[in-house]
């Protein structure tokens, strides 16, 4: 599947326990997103727009209005990266 490195990093954070925390408008609009990684960095590669793709492909996904979190089928799209630590 076609991967942007901007989806690329977000899925990868959000593989290793990261979430996306999003805020809504008085309508139910999601307004504004903030990914964290599990270490509690922001990350600035996840926009409005990377996350109505991931959320249209059906990579992430909210339970109970919680926060976004990766479901199996964006565990199989994310391709494998070197941890830097």
């Amino acid at each position: 599947m076609n991967i942007s490195k901007h989806e690329q990093r977000t899925l990868h954070a959000l593989a290793q326990g990261g979430a996306i925390h999003h805020r809504k408008n008085g309508k139910g609009d999601i307004v504004e997103i903030d990914c964290v990684n599990r270490d509690g960095w922001r990350l600035d590669d996840c926009t409005l727009q990377v996350f109505a793709r991931l959320r249209r492909r059906r990579f992430i996904r909210s339970e109970n209005g919680g926060p976004y979190r990766i479901t199996r089928d964006g565990l199989a799209a994310v391709r494998s990266q070197l941890d830097n630590r």
